[in-house]
């Protein structure tokens, strides 16, 4: 039985949020903050996979999110204000390398939305496109779970989205209280407050039954 009982491929999008290398990529790991992206790097492919399934098996709308470059010339005031504290500081190097998609490869098909802050809704394309495709059911995957996912799934419940989030497809960083904080999201803030959470495979058996 799917999620939602109205949920079909015309009124779904599948959102992938920042799989971009300045996520995910081993060589824009900040050993000196405890940043490191070992986890993500190991569900990266199975994402992957499960994005080439959507899209042979159910065939709804996938949209990928990724960000400006994170300098303090493209982000807002609100977040260089934050960043002036340096125990918060966590500018890029501005490089197109950072921004380029890890592993995952978009089509043509699909939709491509960049956002300076940690929601998607932050830029008003997004609920935009959402509405002009009919979409009323989010499946939410990507990173950081305790950063932009959970911003992007608090800020469209706001805007009155049902979501489903695959909750072997939404990761953080390695530090451990931020996997943590990760796993009670998971277990407890998401499917209490936001949306169904169910794994990738309970997914897709629930779709196709």
């Amino acid at each position: 039985m799917k999620p939602y009982e109205k949920m079909t491929k015309d009124n779904t999008a599948l959102v992938v949020i920042d799989i971009v290398n300045s996520c995910c990529h081993e060589k824009c790991e900040t050993p000196e903050w405890n940043i490191s992206f070992s986890k993500i790097r190991e569900m990266v492919p199975k994402l992957d996979k499960f994005i080439k399934d959507f899209r042979n098996k159910i065939g709804g709308k996938i949209i990928f999110t990724n960000i400006t470059p994170w300098t303090k010339e493209s982000l807002p005031e609100n977040i260089n204000n934050l960043y002036t504290d340096p125990n918060t500081t966590y500018y890029g190097d501005g490089s197109d390398f950072e921004n380029e998609f890890y592993v995952v490869k978009p089509k043509e098909q699909d939709i491509i939305i960049t956002k300076n802050n940690y929601d998607t809704f932050s830029n008003p394309e997004f609920d935009k496109i959402l509405k002009q495709n009919g979409v009323q059911y989010i499946i939410m995957t990507g990173v950081f779970t305790d950063g932009c996912v959970l911003a992007t799934i608090v800020g469209g419940f706001s805007h009155g989205y049902n979501f489903v989030i695959l909750k072997d497809l939404v990761e953080t960083t390695d530090k451990k209280i931020r996997q943590e904080l990760c796993q009670y999201l998971i277990d407890y803030t998401f499917p209490i407050l936001y949306g169904k959470t169910l794994n990738s495979e309970e997914f897709l058996e629930s779709w196709i039954k």
